[in-house]
């Protein structure tokens, strides 16, 4: 009898132990966060199951009880301002401090977005970046750089620590990111956080649900699934293969070096690639790096990606616009503020991707494109011009999140009427009228029924653009810097540059 008590003891006493746990708090919120003024305001994490958990902050307080390891309190109506203490109580007690109540963004994309403010190897530093470091004293403005996780399996983890803006921490700060924080800093006079979920090389699809690309692209799921499940085998075969491989290729160097035609590092012999730890998997940085935020309370994203989407497999057009609509269900938080950038002029960016993300942003609501023709490199693509791309997005932001009625976009392609021997462009977001910069209109071409364009003359009348080619009498289709590195100047009277664009055929 005593043995079984003995026994009941000890199973009790390992049921106490694994329902209790330390309170833990999202890493999101931990010392110098930026919280959401203004609304719903969850605040989440892990504890025993059954644990009665409190949160304090501002001096309102929240309680609630564990449920399967997890917790979750929410806030409403934060005013702005702080700092704060916020304070949780579970088993154990967490203490954090200079929290602030103002705005925050979510920064994603890729290497455009995650570029620094300040130098990193192997890039052309950005201009006038030492004279922004060494100003940037900006103690309500903070940064959470969400570290790199690429994973297939959804997980609600995060790694990554609020930093505050100072001149020493913003050279490490997203160049965009920092430049439209600034902006918001000064003129809404409220503190800004800003979270950098950003990773370069990456395709849209790794920043999407599995399940909603298997509605969109189901093949490419498919075989992307195939290419995961064949990987042990092709990688072991790669293994066997690799020292007759190797001496092929050696021989083949060898002969190339006689003839005087060198082969490149490049074509060795390489092992396959583990699709897990592809940045450019489906839905592994969704899985990873985003995720793992939902729900913190945002007032939108800014996003800037695209270029390793280029003249590759997928519909980006009807991926991107499904994306924004997933994140705002997924986050909760109905229709926020979507703000991208489109891709800069590049010698090895088509026109389509820049049209694709046009077309995306015709068709959703509540979303703005900052165009880039003016800023770009046609040898670079990482443009060191960044400032002008965040205070696009800024400008964006005043007119979407905060309300103001301004003009927040150059001229977009909205109809052209084809009246014998010209084209009549007409567009919205005007603004104070249309303008040629720096003389007259150039990048405009026509096209007759054959479908071959020309570069045409371009007139503005009123708030048209009317385009004539004597080698194209009859013209059934219009296009606007429809090039790699396009040469255009219509602007809107606020010095905002107009998006290119196509009628009829992209090709």
């Amino acid at each position: 009898m005593r043995n079984i008590n003995y026994w009941i003891i000890l199973a009790v006493m390992g049921l106490l132990q694994t329902s209790s746990a330390d309170v833990t708090p999202n890493a999101l919120f931990g010392n110098h966060a930026v919280l959401q003024q203004q609304a719903d305001v969850p605040i989440w994490g892990t504890a025993g199951a059954g644990e009665k958990v409190s949160v304090t902050i501002a001096g309102r307080m929240e309680s609630t009880v564990a449920k399967d390891g997890k917790w979750m309190v929410r806030f409403t109506d934060l005013k702005p301002g702080g700092p704060y203490t916020l304070t949780i109580t579970g088993d154990n007690t967490l203490v954090f401090k200079d929290i602030l109540v103002g705005e925050v963004w979510l920064c994603s994309g890729q290497s455009n977005m995650e570029r620094q403010l300040g130098p990193r190897g192997g890039q052309q530093p950005l201009i006038n970046w030492e004279q922004e470091a060494a100003a940037a004293d900006y103690p309500l403005m903070r940064v959470f750089r969400v570290a790199t996780k690429i994973t297939d399996q959804s997980t609600d983890q995060v790694q990554g620590a609020w930093v505050v803006c100072t001149p020493q921490t913003a050279p490490n700060f997203t160049a965009v990111g920092y430049y439209f924080g600034r902006d918001l800093l000064r003129q809404q006079n409220v503190p800004v956080g800003l979270i950098q979920s950003a990773l370069g090389g990456t395709k849209i699809q790794a920043w999407m649900r599995i399940e909603l690309l298997e509605t969109l692209v189901p093949e490419e799921v498919k075989a992307y699934r195939e290419s995961v499940r064949t990987f042990p085998a092709r990688e072991e075969q790669f293994k066997k293969d690799q020292p007759r491989l190797m001496a092929e290729w050696e021989q083949a160097a060898k002969e190339a070096e006689a003839k005087g035609t060198p082969l490149g590092p490049w074509t060795k012999p390489r092992p396959p690639t583990n699709p897990h730890r592809w940045a450019t998997g489906h839905a592994v940085l969704y899985n990873g790096m985003l995720a793992p935020l939902m729900p913190y309370a945002i007032r939108g994203t800014l996003w800037y990606q695209g270029e390793s989407n280029d003249q590759q497999p997928g519909p980006y057009d009807v991926l991107f616009p499904a994306m924004i609509a997933d994140w705002r269900e997924q986050w909760g938080q109905d229709d926020f503020p979507f703000l991208f950038v489109q891709i800069a002029p590049h010698q090895g960016m088509s026109p389509k991707i820049r049209d694709d993300q046009f077309l995306s942003w015709k068709k959703t609501t509540n979303t703005a494109m900052v165009v880039t023709t003016d800023v770009g490199d046609a040898t670079d693509i990482h443009p060191t011009r960044k400032e002008p791309v965040g205070q696009r997005l800024y400008l964006a932001a005043r007119a979407l999140a905060y309300g103001e009625d301004i003009e927040y976009s150059g001229p977009a392609f909205e109809t052209a009427n084809f009246d014998q021997e010209q084209a009549v462009v007409s567009f919205t977001h005007i603004g104070g009228g249309l303008m040629a910069k720096g003389g007259a209109l150039r990048g405009f071409e026509v096209a007759g029924s054959d479908g071959t364009f020309f570069p045409a003359q371009a007139e503005i009348r009123g708030d048209t653009v009317v385009v004539t080619s004597l080698k194209v009498p009859e013209p059934t289709a219009v296009r606007y810097g429809w090039t790699n590195v396009p040469d255009v100047n219509l602007y809107n009277q606020e010095g905002l540059p107009a998006s290119p664009f196509r009628t009829g055929s992209r090709h």
